[in-house]
């Protein structure tokens, strides 16, 4: 954890120029590096483990200046993050910083009010920018800063996904009316709204076409009301297509009218349960040139790429871009709309690859287009994500890792991967002392392979401790190397951590688990309705007890957020199994959270109830007996902290040994370096504790 974590990678349009977020035990700061050499340098000088993060980095197309937000979203309650306790609550605000001058300047706030909201789009010019705001409307401003900012509207709804016409006269967004949603135009000569094909149904993410003559969008289903709410039922979706120029006759009478633009359906979905929409929908869908449209579907029960474009007629399918036994993630389209790179695990189940597209070219057959085949750009034991390419159009960088290389910025070259910011890296990185993890497979109760990566001690031959760890999310996968989030990237470095402290661990890839398919992400009788996942870590705690190096009477398990509703579970349901356990901010009452997100009108709700309360720790508390570690922030805005308040108390009222690691005003992703390390640490002492004898604590 000694290392910088990068984030926010992003390239000017008309520059060969990149910018990223460095966090480096805390201390979060912009850097910059250019094209060919790629020589990295700082450009902003905030100091100390302040808690303050910085999101959606944005380049001027001329690289000239960067714009980004700092500060975490606002708490429905009201507050931003607060994590040191300072008396005077920081702020959510929007920032700009010349790259040759360094010189910053404050464009106004933002206060936000949900996780990711951060979203700063800047107009083709380079000159205004305009976000997301308090109470869900778009603020603009100058990027120049010699105008304060301004809400661009008053409109009903909550507002978000900006996005700016190429010519940068109209900004498109989705307005959200609860039941429903709409998109809308801004017109920033008529300072007007028009909206598009308004429906009762939910659109969003629209998308220009290069020209900015057409504008693509998705649609689902508005909500319906005295649904059941334990079955699952496919959420069909569709692609529609709106010619932007279009509006209301001009009347002799009374000039322009204003009225709704009209739309057409484009492509839509089945109607069976691989045909719902993918979770990726929005950040898959890409306006490329000459009218092509790509977007990621799950029809076939994997994640893959589709082509469709605007001369199709609603009855043609679209044509699928990435066939194989694999899923697709992040997907990006260059500056000269005819690129896209995009990340999968194609011939590398537990890794991430880039893979580039060129939309450009191809065979036609009728409305229909067919691009040639990808071409795999990086392979071998390496992890890459979130790629880019410049704006000379053949630059690639990306982030990436290995097993005990963690997160960095890398120029991708005909030969592999060349480090950028190396001097970042701190020079006593203890790159020789981690293992590789061995990648495992092992079978669940009802036959379900299961994943996973073994930590292994170097030299262990003899019977000690192990440990399961379960990740959050739930759909979420771990790799044999460094993770593409914060959060897992401090996990893997824990388990190696652990591992040097003679553990095995064992990371457990459960069902409800990502880049498996579909059937594997939204299984059967899962999560609240039945915990089915839970198989799983029993599964790997019997794989552990079937190895001659690992002590079966010595199996702990560990795991945040979904991770600690799993370390509940197996207290609760298998202390003969698991002996001792840390859990980090997990769920304990599912009927709890349930509630709170659905109506009481459903006609299963008492049941619904009933199997939530059934499918949680909570329920099985009266065989907890193995010894627990909680860890939690108060201000956790993902799993409430009355979640760990509520399980201590049935705790005690049965005499279960407990300990407890409270964050005052911390959040769910920890703010604080200090706030990680010091919950690793109290971790790691605790297994010391209770599994480890003086014959097996390393001397």
């Amino acid at each position: 954890m000694s290392s910088p974590f990068p984030t926010a990678l992003t390239s000017a349009a008309r520059a060969n120029r990149i910018a990223w977020v460095f966090d480096s035990k805390g201390e979060r700061n912009i850097w910059v590096a250019d094209a060919p050499d790629f020589a990295a340098r700082q450009i902003t000088h905030y100091q100390g483990d302040d808690g303050q993060d910085i999101f959606a980095v944005k380049l001027t197309p001329d690289g000239k200046t960067v714009v980004y937000a700092r500060g975490s979203e606002v708490s429905s309650e009201g507050h931003v993050a607060n994590p040191t306790g300072e008396i005077k609550e920081p702020k959510q605000q929007v920032w700009a910083v010349d790259v040759e001058a360094g010189k910053q300047h404050l464009l106004g706030d933002m206060g936000c009010s949900e996780e990711d909201c951060e979203d700063i789009q800047i107009s083709p010019d380079g000159l205004t920018a305009v976000w997301v705001g308090g109470k869900h409307h778009l603020w603009i401003t100058n990027i120049a800063g010699d105008k304060p900012a301004r809400q661009l509207t008053e409109l009903r709804g909550e507002e978000s996904e900006p996005q700016w016409s190429p010519d940068g006269k109209h900004i498109a967004f989705s307005s959200g009316r609860g039941d429903h949603a709409f998109i809308a135009i801004f017109d920033m000569a008529e300072q007007r709204v028009r909206y598009v094909a308004p429906s009762v149904d939910r659109d969003f993410a629209p998308r220009w076409s290069p020209e900015g003559k057409q504008l693509v969008f998705l649609r689902t289903p508005g909500a319906e009301n005295h649904l059941p709410i334990i079955p699952r039922r496919p959420q069909p979706w569709a692609i529609w297509l709106a010619d932007a120029e279009t509006a209301s006759p001009i009347h002799a009478e009374n000039g322009r009218e204003w009225g709704p633009i009209p739309a057409h359906e484009l492509w839509h979905s089945g109607k069976e349960m691989n045909d719902s929409l993918p979770p990726f929908a929005a950040e898959s869908l890409k306006f490329g040139v000459d009218g092509k449209i790509v977007f990621g579907s799950e029809q076939d029960g994997r994640n893959h790429l589709y082509g469709t474009s605007i001369y199709a007629t609603s009855t043609e399918k679209g044509v699928l871009i990435t066939p194989g036994d694999f899923d697709v993630e992040d997907v990006e389209l260059a500056a000269d709309k005819s690129t896209i790179l995009y990340t999968s695990n194609q011939n590398d189940t537990e890794r991430r690859h880039i893979w580039r597209l060129d939309i450009g070219a191809g065979e036609n057959s009728g409305h229909i287009w067919m691009p040639f085949p990808p071409k795999q750009l990086v392979q071998g034991k390496t992890i890459e994500w979130h790629p880019l390419m410049l704006a000379d159009g053949k630059t690639v960088v990306s982030f990436g890792s290995t097993a005990t290389s963690p997160a960095m910025p890398y120029r991708v070259t005909d030969k592999g991967r060349e480090m950028i910011a190396a001097n970042a890296l701190p020079k006593d990185f203890p790159t020789d002392k981690l293992v590789e993890p061995q990648l495992v497979t092992f079978h669940s109760e009802d036959g379900l392979e299961i994943h996973g990566q073994l930590f292994v001690p170097r030299g262990r031959t003899q019977p000690g401790p192990a440990l399961i760890f379960a990740h959050g999310g739930p759909p979420r996968q771990m790799m044999p190397g460094f993770h593409y989030m914060y959060y897992y990237h401090n996990a893997y470095a824990m388990n190696q951590y652990l591992a040097s402290q003679g553990y095995v661990v064992l990371s457990v890839n459960y069902r409800l688990g990502a880049m498996y398919g579909r059937a594997f992400r939204e299984p059967a009788n899962s999560g609240w309705r039945g915990s089915a996942e839970y198989k799983d870590i029993v599964a790997g705690a019997k794989y552990l007890q079937g190895l001659s190096y690992v002590d079966r009477k010595r199996i702990g398990i560990w795991g945040g957020s979904y991770g600690g509703l799993m370390v509940g579970l197996a207290l609760a349901r298998n202390s003969d199994i698991f002996a001792a356990g840390v859990d980090f901010h997990g769920v304990h009452d599912w009927s709890v959270q349930i509630a709170s997100r659905v109506g009481q009108n459903a006609p299963d709700y008492k049941e619904a109830m009933k199997l939530a309360f059934d499918s949680s720790p909570v329920a099985s508390v009266a065989g907890w007996k193995s010894p627990v570690l909680f860890i939690h922030g108060d201000d956790d805005r993902n799993v409430p902290f009355q979640q760990t308040v509520d399980l201590v108390q049935r705790l005690r009222a049965q005499n279960v040994e407990f300990e407890q690691l409270i964050f005052p005003d911390e959040i769910h992703d920890l703010l604080l370096w200090k706030s990680w390390v010091t919950g690793y640490k109290a971790g790691a002492e605790f297994f010391g504790r209770k599994l480890k004898t003086s014959e097996t604590r390393p001397q």
